[in-house]
């Protein structure tokens, strides 16, 4: 396990996808990022075609954070917070 947490930075097209959550899936996100990805970035999924190299948390049944690491830097960003069966 890292020591120090790894910083959030979440893109603009993240930032409109979580205008859209209802409050109880935000209050996930927001619980997700600093107690599960901010401590254990390689928790999630490795993604592959288009999105290869990002990974994948899942939020809820239909809703997953995708999201990349930089490790040198220890920042993690996220791409996007929203289901990715259609919108």
């Amino acid at each position: 396990m890292s020591s120090t947490p790894y910083e959030i930075r979440i893109t603009r097209r993240a930032e409109k996808d979580i205008l859209k959550l209802i409050p109880k899936l935000k209050k996930k996100l927001y619980d997700i990022l600093v107690e599960v990805l901010a401590k254990e970035p390689f928790q999630g999924k490795r993604l592959i075609g288009d999105l290869e190299g990002s990974f994948s948390y899942r939020l809820s049944y239909q809703d997953r954070i995708v999201y990349s690491v930089d490790k040198k830097k220890k920042i993690i960003y996220i791409e996007r917070a929203r289901t990715h069966y259609g919108e």
